[in-house]
């Protein structure tokens, strides 16, 4: 095995081969004495993932109350792809941003801000009477996720010593898991018992249970200082949004019209200019908001391009198949949500488990495996979705909820195997703005190639495009298995 000394630094999480839990514990408590005690493991990740789990759940439980909620405010159908993008985007925008402040000002300072401006958000949604309104509060809802999600993960990465790490990573990406799963389930429930604007309500007394749990569970912690990076926020943020609009634009307006060209165009051109900024920032001697030096980590980069394609083709999919449920098959939000649970509730089970065989079975392993999975089940679901029994469905959702069980914590373990403390905010922000990139693109593009392929909101035409969505989004996530055979096998950097 290759090793690199870097001096005075204990080992990183090793995927296949880690150092004996009694000697890494040594060097962390020796690392951290005294002023850095330890909270028991069970209340630190609920007070860091409890919250998460709020933001999680926000991802889906809107796609299962579409229906109702067109009802109630007869959006158009671009509009309703936005009562999800809306929020993923934002979402996505800036949790960059928001692991820098929490760096510079304090990840728990920011992470508390961020539940506060998610729940005042989500009371918006609740009030909000158009479908611009919900655009609106949902657009800053996920400002506030945006400083939940990453910063969650940096204080359980500083929080838990690192012989402990894998387990609790494990349990995160558990929690995420949870979240996608009990989203539909709850968004149903909730619509049918009550009504739509109760799936925000429910949002309030969990922040209330959570601050006051994350000040007291939960240390201040740092990480890299310096100055925002407004510009390369900017190029970012703009090109992001500038290519989602332009592809749910394109059925309506043809992919070959000004409008749509002028945007694609213009998304490729801003990211290349973001990427140059960052790369010219980095040589000055600046904070980039994305340090490109990050990348030089294959571990790193290969788990964000396999991270994006999983978003893209997985969460694309889902959002069509829930509305399948409840357009094609004249079910009720709560029985749409009871259906996909073969599916949505796998990853809760698998993923703690997926988490604590990261070091013994491998990384890369567990990730070529779980997306592999989930490529077979949307082939599967591609070619019986027209006209199929929910018997014949049932095995592909199996398999899918499998496979996103062991790929949400051996992504995670890999996106901050090689990083340095001070980089754990900025490097999981990163990769959750790439999935969150990839959950918008998903929507945007499987919706686009649906409509295409004939497929319409209406129990006739459903079906039609159906297939050809699910193809497209299995296509991406085999690219997701495939960029994942090149993590590498063994990732360690032991003290000299």
């Amino acid at each position: 095995m290759s090793t690199t000394a870097v001096p005075d630094r204990p080992p990183t999480l090793v995927s296949d081969a880690p150092l004996p839990a009694g000697l890494t514990t040594a060097i962390d408590d020796a690392r951290s004495p005294g002023a850095r005690r330890r909270r028991p493991l069970a209340l630190v990740l609920v007070a860091a993932s409890l919250p998460m789990f709020m933001a999680t759940l926000d991802n889906l439980v809107v796609t299962g109350a579409l229906p109702v909620i067109s009802q109630a405010l007869r959006p158009s159908v671009e509009q309703l792809q936005w009562f999800v993008n809306a929020y993923t985007l934002a979402f996505a925008t800036l949790m960059l941003v928001a692991a820098s402040l929490g760096d510079r000002f304090g990840r728990r300072r920011v992470f508390v801000v961020g539940i506060a401006v998610f729940t005042l958000a989500s009371v918006a949604c609740a009030l909000a009477d158009t479908p611009s309104a919900l655009i609106a509060a949902r657009a800053v809802q996920g400002a506030g996720a945006a400083a939940i999600m990453p910063l969650s993960l940096a204080l359980i990465a500083d929080a838990v010593p690192r012989a402990r790490r894998a387990l609790a990573i494990g349990i995160w990406g558990g929690v995420s898991g949870l979240g996608v799963a009990l989203g539909p389930l709850v968004g149903g429930a909730v619509v049918e018992g009550m009504s739509w604007e109760a799936i925000f309500w429910i949002n309030v007394p969990v922040a209330l249970v959570a601050v006051p749990l994350v000040l007291v569970v939960l240390r201040e912690s740092f990480g890299r200082r310096g100055p925002i990076d407004l510009v390369g926020l900017a190029l970012a943020g703009t090109g992001v949004f500038a290519g989602v609009w332009g592809i749910v634009r394109g059925n309506e307006d043809g992919w070959t019209s000004a409008v749509v060209l002028s945007l694609l165009a213009g998304s490729v051109l801003l990211l290349v200019a973001f990427v140059a900024w960052e790369q010219h920032l980095a040589r000055r001697g600046g904070s980039p908001l994305v340090p490109m030096r990050l990348f030089r980590s294959r571990s790193f980069a290969i788990a964000n391009v396999s991270g994006f394609a999983f978003s893209l083709g997985m969460f694309g999919a889902v959002f069509l198949l829930i509305q399948y449920f409840q357009i094609a098959e004249g079910l009720s939000p709560l029985e749409a949500g009871v259906r996909t649970l073969p599916w949505t509730a796998a990853p809760m089970l698998v993923a703690p488990v997926a988490g604590m065989l990261a070091p013994r079975l491998g990384i890369r392993t567990l990730l070529v495996t779980g997306l592999t999975l989930q490529t077979l089940a949307l082939a599967w679901l591609a070619v019986v979705s027209s006209g199929a029994t929910y018997a014949q469905l049932v095995p592909a959702f199996v398999l899918a909820g499998i496979g996103m069980g062991l790929t949400f914590a051996p992504s995670a373990t890999a996106v901050l195997v090689d990083m340095d403390e001070s980089d754990n905010a900025t490097a999981s922000s990163t990769n959750s703005t790439l999935r969150e990139v990839g959950v918008a693109l998903g929507v945007a593009v499987l919706v686009a190639v649906f409509q295409a392929a004939g497929g319409a909101l209406t129990p006739e035409l459903f079906t039609e495009g159906l297939p050809a969505a699910l193809w497209v989004g299995a296509a991406s996530v085999g690219v997701g298995a495939v960029a994942a055979t090149f993590l590498p096998r063994r990732s360690a950097r032991p003290t000299a």
